[in-house]
């Protein structure tokens, strides 16, 4: 699996803090539904894999004071924090899209 994340310039690690984020947030719930513990936590993996890399970049240069993205603990918290961020969007996505699609019940 190592050799594909590479191939596609996909640290593991921070698909690995990008998951867990997704999962911590999953487990906050009181209800689990299937999307919250499976669609949810991999669109907090695959948001983390794409986005972490650009986001230190950019705040880097924009001279927020962050430490060295060289450093793997500050390039793993960015992943863990977009993680969080992408299951909170991804829950609000996918609730919408199901009160779309829900048939409406008739009285």
């Amino acid at each position: 699996m190592q050799e594909v994340l590479d191939a596609l310039g996909i640290k593991a690690p921070v698909v690995v803090a990008g998951l867990s984020g997704g999962i911590l947030r999953a487990l906050s719930r009181h209800r689990y539904k299937v999307r919250e513990m499976v669609a949810s936590p991999i669109c907090g993996a695959l948001a983390a894999a794409y986005l972490t890399l650009p986001v230190v970049h950019y705040f880097r240069a924009t001279g927020v004071p962050i430490p060295s993205p060289d450093d793997d603990t500050t390039t793993l918290a960015a992943a863990f924090l977009i993680g969080v961020s992408a299951m909170w969007i991804s829950d609000i996505v996918f609730e919408v899209v199901v009160r779309r699609f829900k048939p409406e019940k008739e009285e």
